[in-house]
C-alpha cells in the first residue's frame, strides 16, 4: 500500500473510528481524445481513462445509516443519510452522487440491506472538466458491487451511473464518462458507437510524444445551462431532417448524406451545431484509424479541426480554451490541440514531444497569463485502467 493510500486509511479511522478493516477502491477520470459532443447525438467517442481520479474507503455498518465524508469537501464534514431517505437532497451537495447510485442499484433489484461509512478523496483537479462526478459514480458502484457481493455486468453499472447524472441529479448527459471510467484499459482508448454501446480498444502507443493535459483553472459555471441548450439544438436540427430522411440520431448521416439535406435544417444556428456532430463524428472514426496505424502527425491535425469546428459551429470554447489551443499550436513539438469535455472552460489536451514538453508548457504559461489574467495548470496524463477495488476487505 502507498504512502498515499495508507494516508486515507489513517483518515478513515479518523472520521468514522475503529471497527472492521475497510477496503479501497479507485475510480479514473478520463480525457476523451476525439468526438465531442457526439455521444448525446448517437455518434463515436473516443475516450480514454487516466491515472487521476477517485480513491474511496469503505465499510459495512452493521444498521442502515450512510455516512458520507470527502477530503476534498472537508468543510461540509460528515453528510449522513440512510437506506431508507435516499431521495435527492439539495443539502447533500456532492453526496449525491453515492446515495444516486446506492438508490439505483436498489431499484434495479441488488440487495443492498446494510448501511456503509464511506470516506473520498479525488485528485482530479477541482472544475477541470475531467469527469470527478462520473469518477464518484463508478468508486461507488465498484465499492457497492464488492462490499456487498453482487454480481452486476460492468456495462450495467455504467449505465447505472448515467442514470445517476440523468434521473437523479438532471443533467442531461451521454454515456462516454461513466463508459471511459468504468471500462478503461491502461494504454488504451476506447472507440465507443453511444447508439449501440458497441466498442473497441485502440492502443495508445505515443512514442515520443506526451499527452498534455492544459486546465484553463476557469470554472465551469455556464456548462450545464449551455450543454443542455446545445442539445436541445441539435434534437431541433434533427427533426428537421427526419421530415424526408428515416434517421434515428444524427450520428447515423456521413458528410456527404449530411451537405446533400442540410438545407432541410431551417436554421441556420443548428445546422451549425449539426454540422459539428457529424463531422466530428468522421474524425473520430478516423483518428482510430490513424492511431492504428501509429501516424501521430494526422491524429494531431484531427486534434486541430476538432478544436476549430467547436469553437465556430459548436460554439462552446470561449476565450480561455481557444487561447490554449492557439498558443499550443504555434508551439515546435506540438502535433495538435484541442479542447476536451463540455467546454467553456476545463481543460485542452496537447499532443507534445517529450522532449520540447517544458518550452511548451513556458511559452504556452506566459501567453495565457498574459491574455487572462492568471496562469493555466499543465499535467501529463497516462493512460491507466477503469474502476476497480484496490483491496476487498471492508465487512463488519
Amino acid at each position: 500500500m502507498n504512502m498515499e493510500t495508507q494516508t486515507l486509511m489513517t483518515r478513515f479511522t479518523e472520521v468514522f473510528g475503529k471497527g472492521g478493516e475497510p477496503a479501497l477502491f479507485f475510480a479514473p477520470g478520463r480525457i476523451n481524445l476525439i468526438g465531442e459532443h457526439t455521444d448525446y447525438n448517437g455518434g463515436y467517442v473516443f475516450p480514454a481513462s487516466i491515472s487521476f481520479g477517485t480513491y474511496a474507503v469503505a465499510r459495512k455498518r452493521s444498521d442502515r445509516k450512510l455516512q458520507f465524508y470527502s477530503m476534498n469537501f472537508d468543510n461540509l464534514g460528515v453528510i449522513e443519510s440512510s437506506l431508507d431517505g435516499l431521495a435527492y437532497q439539495k443539502s447533500d451537495n456532492w453526496a449525491n452522487y453515492p446515495k444516486g447510485m446506492t438508490k439505483l442499484f436498489i431499484d434495479n433489484g441488488f440487495s443492498i440491506e446494510n448501511g456503509y461509512d464511506i470516506l473520498f478523496f479525488g485528485n482530479i483537479p477541482n472544475g477541470a472538466g475531467l469527469s470527478s462526478s462520473a469518477s464518484i459514480e463508478l468508486a461507488t458502484g465498484v465499492m457497492l458491487e464488492t462490499l456487498f457481493d453482487l454480481t452486476i455486468d460492468r456495462v450495467e453499472m455504467v449505465k447505472l451511473g448515467q442514470k445517476v447524472e440523468n434521473q437523479y441529479i438532471g443533467v442531461n448527459s451521454g454515456i462516454m464518462d461513466q463508459f471511459a471510467i468504468g471500462m478503461g484499459k491502461e494504454n488504451h482508448a476506447i472507440l465507443l458507437d453511444c447508439n449501440t454501446l458497441d466498442y473497441k480498444y485502440a492502443p495508445i502507443d505515443l512514442g515520443e510524444y506526451v499527452i498534455m493535459i492544459m486546465n484553463t483553472n476557469k470554472r465551469r459555471e455556464l456548462a450545464d445551462s449551455k450543454y443542455n441548450e446545445r442539445r436541445s439544438q441539435c434534437e431541433s436540427a434533427l427533426k428537421d431532417l427526419q421530415t424526408e430522411l428515416a434517421i434515428a440520431s444524427l450520428g447515423e448521416l456521413s458528410i456527404a448524406e449530411f451537405e446533400a439535406n442540410k438545407h432541410l435544417i431551417s436554421s441556420e444556428v443548428e445546422q451549425k451545431r449539426a454540422k459539428h456532430a457529424v463531422y466530428e463524428n468522421q474524425r473520430t472514426k478516423d483518428a482510430f484509424d490513424r492511431l492504428h496505424e501509429n501516424d501521430l502527425e494526422a491524429v494531431g491535425a484531427l486534434l486541430n479541426q476538432s478544436h476549430k469546428s467547436l469553437q465556430y459551429d459548436y460554439e462552446v470554447t470561449g476565450i480561455e480554451l481557444d487561447t490554449l489551443a492557439e498558443t499550443a499550436w504555434q508551439q515546435d513539438g506540438v502535433l495538435g490541440a484541442r479542447m476536451t469535455g463540455a467546454g467553456f472552460g476545463g481543460c485542452a489536451i496537447a499532443l507534445v514531444e517529450k522532449a520540447k514538453v517544458d518550452q511548451v508548457k513556458t511559452n504556452i504559461d506566459k501567453t495565457y497569463t498574459e491574455k487572462i489574467g492568471y496562469a493555466p495548470t499543465f499535467y501529463e496524463a497516462t493512460i491507466g485502467d477503469g474502476a476497480k477495488a484496490l483491496t476487498h476487505e471492508g465487512g463488519r
